[in-house]
């Protein structure tokens, strides 16, 4: 049985755009009535007027669900009442850092956190508590301009850890101390320590508050692996009730609705997160959403969806601006999402046309290089995937002081490389290095910019052994790809072929009820999905 008839084979021949009427932002979700109800309930013990509490609170709740441009505006507001509560420029200041866990950061903002801690120093600060807060936030700027980020993030974990220490008393010096131990974890740590660690402070806290917006949020954060997201489930699914104006809040959830295979979860959160994102004037922070959301929709088969989706992003990437706050994550929405569109169809053609995206990063770029190398090796155009292997070194070479995500770019290149050899006829050799892919995927951890890989290498492996005749190899991958993440398309699909190949018809009786579970709102004709509701009929019969 040949494998590239039913899962290899392309679906469509291109990528057609805008075959059904485009999804509408809804544009009834505006930033407005930020209070309590809308941005949840904090309370930070400051010097600050008495007057300017609420506003305070709400600058800091907003801090705690990302919505960085909104906190510092209400941090400003803060200024405007009381000019000398050095506090708010505190707030201001880590507002500038953005989000913790990100790893490129412009110099401008940079710049101005650094600015604001400059300000905050030069004002009376009103206690010990305070001014140890703002020398914390100090460390993440101290020599910014010469220095890389991440031991300056390091520097402010210990700053807060020392904090929370010496106030045990206060509350969000635990919070943003735990914030700070996910924002410098290391993602080869398969101990998960230091968000083990963040998880245990924030469960505590957030029996005291349940309406706090960074206790769920962070949570979220510090269970987000596969091992790990079903203790993440309770604060996933309350934290979009406590914040529900933050687009951040509402996409977050999604990032455990994915760990978990819950796709319409996902969908629901990230279609309201997305158009709130955009009513909010925060395009880059939209893609964000519209990725995780294509992400979930073409493991269901919607495929419609996921194009009209494809899209309004490529829209939505026009309205970025060099100076976004979520750039990053913008632009590798804007490279990922039709790189996805092409793979996860297995639609090699559409995976060679995919173009490079500007105002990006190595790691950005290593993603169209991705689909260029898949493109050319299944379709034996190997020149196209010679060319991808070497923009992926490049990639990669650039990226050398930073550990993480040059990994991240080796994965990519060794799984093109396996199948680059695989179409040269050199199959031992091909099984060799997409196992060595495998070793490596299995030693990180995927960044929270991204819902997963763009080809997970248990899944690659799968695909190889059965193209080789070797189911059984094959099925014990494909278990391994759907263990470590639950109702992927392909995952489901490749094992019922490899367990029904092997012998193995319950098991692949199985599979296909579950591929045929979550597609139930499939709006595509995949040849694959037709094949699985075709097994199951005959094995009804």
């Amino acid at each position: 049985m040949k494998y590239r008839r039913y899962l290899l084979v392309p679906i469509f021949a291109a990528l057609i755009l805008g075959q059904a009427v485009a999804h509408e932002p809804d544009t009834s979700i505006q930033p407005t009535g930020l209070n309590e109800d809308a941005v949840g309930t904090v309370h930070f013990t400051n010097s600050c007027a008495e007057a300017v509490q609420p506003t305070f609170n709400r600058g800091v709740a907003l801090l705690h669900s990302f919505w960085f441009s909104t906190a510092i505006d209400t941090f400003d507001e803060v200024l405007e009442s009381d000019p000398g509560c050095a506090m708010a420029e505190w707030g201001k200041a880590l507002s500038h850092w953005g989000n913790p866990l990100g790893s490129t950061r412009a110099k401008t903002l940079l710049r101005s956190g650094a600015e604001a801690v400059a300000r905050a120093r030069n004002l009376r600060i009103g206690s010990s508590r305070e001014r140890d807060y703002i020398e914390a936030v100090a460390a993440l700027y101290e020599d910014f301009e010469s220095t890389p980020d991440h031991p300056r993030a390091v520097a402010y974990e210990k700053a807060m850890e020392s904090l929370a220490e010496r106030y045990p008393d206060d509350a969000e010096a635990a919070i943003f101390f735990a914030l700070a131990l996910n924002g410098t974890a290391d993602l080869t740590d398969k101990s998960y320590a230091q968000p083990l660690r963040a998880a245990k402070i924030l469960e505590r806290e957030f029996e005291a508050q349940p309406n706090h917006p960074g206790i769920a949020h962070y949570i979220i954060h510090s269970y987000d692996v596969p091992s790990l997201a079903k203790h993440a489930l309770p604060a996933a699914r309350q934290y979009a009730g406590i914040a529900p104006a933050a687009p951040h809040a509402l996409h977050m959830p999604s990032h455990t609705f994915t760990r978990l295979g819950h796709w319409q979860e996902s969908i629901d959160t990230n279609l309201r997160s997305a158009d709130s994102a955009l009513a909010a004037g925060s395009p880059a922070e939209a893609l964000h959403a519209i990725d995780y959301l294509v992400y979930a929709y073409l493991q269901t088969a919607q495929d419609g969806a996921a194009k009209r989706e494809m899209k309004r992003a490529l829209e939505v990437f026009e309205q970025v601006t060099p100076d976004d706050r979520y750039m990053v994550a913008g632009a590798f929405a804007i490279a990922a999402v039709p790189a996805r569109v092409a793979l996860e169809r297995g639609d090699w053609a559409a995976a060679m046309r995919i173009s490079a995206v500007e105002r990006t990063t190595p790691f950005v770029d290593a993603i169209v290089h991705l689909a260029h190398g898949l493109g050319g090796a299944h379709s034996k155009d190997l020149d196209v995937a010679r060319a991808a292997i070497a923009d992926l070194k490049i990639a990669e070479d650039k990226l050398s002081q930073n550990a993480y995500w040059a990994g991240q770019v080796a994965i990519q290149r060794t799984v093109v490389e396996a199948w680059l050899m695989l179409a040269e006829g050199k199959n031992a050799k091909a099984l060799t290095r997409m196992r060595e892919a495998v070793v490596l995927e299995d030693a990180t951890e995927k960044s929270a910019i991204s819902p997963g890989p763009l080809a997970p290498a248990n899944e690659q492996l799968g695909e190889m052994l059965l193209e080789l005749g070797l189911p059984a190899e094959a099925l014990v991958s494909f278990e391994k790809a759907i263990e470590k993440e639950p109702g992927r398309f392909r995952g489901l699909y490749g094992g019922a072929i490899a367990a029904d190949a092997a012998g193995q018809l319950q098991l692949a009786r199985e599979y296909f009820t579950r591929l045929v579970k979550v597609c139930e709102k499939a709006d595509a004709e995949r040849p694959e999905l037709a094949r699985a509701h075709a097994y199951l009929k005959h094995a009804m019969n």
